[in-house]
Parts: C-alpha cells; sequence; structure tokens
C-alpha cells in the first residue's frame, strides 16, 4: 500500500474512534441525569418521618399498662406479645431508617462518580489533541534542526571542498616543478650527486605516502612489533633490513639494543637519519655483504622478503647466514598466502611484491642457506567476528551439524587464517 492509502485508512479509523467516543460521551451524559430515590419520590422523606413519629408513639410505657382498665389476668397475658411486638417495631424502624440513609449516600456516590467520569472524557479529548498538537510541534522543530544542521555540515563540507581544491592546484603545481627539474637533469649531462639523491627522493615519495596510507601510523607499527624486542635481547648489534620509518629500531634503541637500519628509499632513510637513528640508504644484500662475517647477533625485516626476486632472496639468506655469529637470530616477517584475506587485502594491495612466499618455500630456502632450528609463527589474525559462525545444532541431525561445522572451521583455515606469519631461524 502507497503514502496516500495509509493516510486514507488512519483518517478512517481516527473517525471510527471519534464516532465511538461522542456515543459513550453521549450515553453517560444521559446516565449523569438520573434522579435519585429522594427527588424521584419527594414524599418518601415525610413518609419515614411520620412512621418515626407512629413509632414513638405506639406503645405507652408498661408502667401505664394498669391505667388502661384491663383485667390483672388480661394484662398478665397480653404483656409478652405486646413486648416482643414493640421490640419488633423497633428493630424494623431502625433498619428502614439505616437503610434510608445509606441508600441516599450511595446514590450521591453514584451521581458524583458518573460526573466525575463524565468530566474526565469531556477533558481527555482536548489533552489528547493538545498532545498531537505538540507532537506536531516538537517534530516541526527536530526538523528544523535537523535542516539547520546539515546545512551547517553542508557549509563545513564547502569549506574543506575549496581546502582541497587549493591542495590539488598546490600539487598540481608541486608536480609541474618535479617534472621541470626531472626533464632539466635527464636533457643535459649526468647529474651531480646531490641531484641524483633528490630524483631517487622523489621518486620513493610516492611509496612513502602509500606506505604511510596502508602499512599504519607510526605508533600502530610500533605496537605490533613490540613482541619482537625481547628476542634480540643479548643478541646486539642488530641489523633492520628495509627499516622503513625505523619505528623497530627506536624500539631496540628505547631498549638499549644497538642496531642499524638499511633502507633503499632515500626519503625515509633520511627521516630515520633526522630522529637520530643509525640508517643507511642503500641495497639490503650489498649492506650485509659489506658487513664481515659473524659480526652481527641478529637480523631482523618486516614486510621485505615479498619485495625481493628469488635470486635477490636467496642471496639475502646466504649473506644473513654469514654475518651472524653461531646462536645469531635471523627473524623475517612476510604476508601469509595461506590465508585468502591476507593474500587479497594485504598482499595484493602492494605493487612493489614480487610474489607471495608459502611458509614451506621460505622455510626451505632458510635450510638451504644453513641455518638450523627453522620455524615459522603465525601472526595478526583475523577478528573472529569476520570469520564465519558455527552453525547451531539445534533442529538438526547431530551428524549433519557436524559435517556442517567442520567445513566451517576448513573454510575459516583457508579464508581467514591469520594474515601474515614470521620465520624464525637460528645460525
Amino acid at each position: 500500500m502507497d503514502d496516500a492509502g495509509d493516510l486514507e485508512g488512519l483518517r478512517r479509523k481516527l473517525e471510527e474512534h471519534e464516532k465511538a467516543y461522542a456515543a459513550l460521551l453521549d450515553a453517560l451524559d444521559s446516565l449523569a441525569r438520573f434522579r435519585l430515590p429522594a427527588e424521584q419520590l419527594p414524599e418518601m422523606h415525610l413518609q419515614m418521618e411520620r412512621l418515626n413519629e407512629l413509632w414513638e408513639r405506639a406503645l405507652p410505657p408498661l408502667s401505664r399498662g394498669l391505667n388502661w382498665g384491663l383485667p390483672r389476668i388480661v394484662w398478665n397475658v397480653m404483656e409478652p406479645a405486646l413486648d416482643h411486638q414493640r421490640d419488633f417495631n423497633s428493630v424494623l424502624v431502625q433498619i428502614l431508617n439505616g437503610y434510608f440513609d445509606e441508600t441516599a449516600r450511595l446514590n450521591a456516590h453514584l451521581r458524583e462518580v458518573v460526573g466525575t467520569l463524565v468530566r474526565y472524557l469531556q477533558r481527555i479529548l482536548p489533552l489528547v489533541d493538545a498532545r498531537d498538537r505538540m507532537a506536531t510541534g516538537l517534530a516541526t522543530t527536530r526538523a528544523e534542526l535537523v535542516l539547520e544542521a546539515f546545512d551547517r555540515r553542508q557549509e563545513s563540507l564547502a569549506r574543506r571542498l575549496e581546502g582541497l581544491m587549493a591542495l590539488r592546484d598546490r600539487l598540481e603545481a608541486v608536480s609541474a616543478e618535479v617534472r621541470g627539474v626531472r626533464d632539466t637533469l635527464a636533457a643535459g649531462a649526468p647529474p651531480p650527486p646531490v641531484a641524483a639523491a633528490a630524483v631517487r627522493a622523489a621518486d620513493d615519495s610516492g611509496y612513502a605516502a602509500f606506505e604511510s596510507r596502508f602499512r599504519g601510523r607510526p605508533d600502530e607499527l610500533r605496537e605490533r612489533l613490540a613482541s619482537y624486542v625481547v628476542l634480540f635481547e643479548g643478541l646486539a648489534p642488530v641489523a633492520d633490513l628495509g627499516c622503513g620509518r625505523g619505528e623497530f629500531l627506536e624500539l631496540l634503541k628505547a631498549r638499549g639494543i644497538a642496531a642499524q637500519g638499511v633502507e633503499a628509499s632515500a626519503h625515509a632513510a633520511a627521516e630515520c637519519r633526522a630522529r637520530g637513528l643509525d640508517v643507511s640508504e642503500g641495497d639490503l644484500v650489498s649492506f650485509l655483504r659489506s658487513r664481515p662475517g659473524a659480526s652481527l647477533g641478529g637480523i631482523f625485516a618486516a614486510q621485505v622478503a615479498e619485495h625481493l626476486p628469488p635470486a635477490a632472496l636467496q642471496a639475502l639468506l646466504r649473506e644473513a647466514h654469514r654475518v651472524l655469529r653461531p646462536g645469531g637470530l635471523l627473524a623475517l616477517e612476510t604476508v601469509n598466502p595461506r590465508s585468502v584475506v591476507g593474500l587479497l587485502e594485504v598482499f595484493n594491495r602492494d605493487l612493489t611484491h614480487e610474489k607471495p612466499l608459502h611458509p614451506d618455500t621460505l622455510s626451505f630456502l632458510a635450510a638451504a642457506a644453513g641455518f638450523t632450528d627453522v620455524r615459522v609463527e603465525l601472526r595478526s589474525p583475523v577478528e573472529p567476528a569476520a570469520r564465519l559462525q558455527p552453525v547451531p545444532a539445534e533442529g538438526l541431525p547431530p551428524r549433519a551439524a557436524a559435517v556442517m561445522n567442520e567445513n566451517v572451521t576448513r573454510l575459516n583455515d583457508l579464508l581467514y587464517a591469520p594474515q601474515e606469519y614470521v620465520l624464525f631461524a637460528r645460525r
């Protein structure tokens, strides 16, 4: 039914209720006009007065019985009957008096009740009307407030849009300047080192913005990496390969663990050095090759291995084994391809990822490079609320419910497995 039909139905129901209300009020008005017994029979009160008067004069006191001239023997016979009759008349007159008084009070009370009910019904309809008008007024006021808030929000959004437009213009101007610098450098002789570094920083700036957007805020990343710090206690110095913005280096420094980082992004490396961290810019494998053998106690790399081509990954593992001293720890954190969520939401989002690394594959490569005590630990579990929920067993055959929930468990292990894993290996 459309809105017009709904309103028409409500209007008809309202008319029916109003008619019923009017009929009830008329009926109560007619009932309220009934006459009390004293009004219907005005002589009743006079009759009761006459009855009481006659009663008082009906029988003289017994002490006057002998003055009636009756013989003693007759009086002795009649006296008990006369006493009985007088007692009977007394009780009857008292009952009639009490009944008359209580009936008068009851009838007066009944009229008052009916009158009060009529007045109540006469008042309730205006009250309902007043409430309806108030509700309508409040609804109108609420709608006006909502519209006013919407107008303010629209104005705020308009101001923000103006700011975004200005920012877009500024970005376009900066991009034009960068393109001009690049074209100038490309047209002439090989650029000096400072200019070349500036070009690399410009190239890296886009990916730095991407990491800031999708990898998380620095404080969030420090919280996620904090659990690794205790594993490197007593293993200094530690190398952080692909250290990014230096969150893990800051955690190690706060714990008093000497560490050095290497980062391919010139922009990120410069930012780390500005915060007092020991970070060099360059290739990760070249960094390890420049170190003497058995010179490190630990090597850490978070979300790095999946960026490397197979040959570079194998070279990194070989060099890591060479530069770690006996008992040294290698920890490589990467995306878990056995989690569909991790593969789709984490790995596929970054265009610089080479290929997903199956835990078995990375474990085999580490063992082939000479590492021992190789193990894998799953990280970053999916929120329980996002996983498939088991089927309630109520109303289902026990075997069917068990099979369905077993399938739910398998699907959860495939689709919603932890999104990352870390490979731990010892020298």
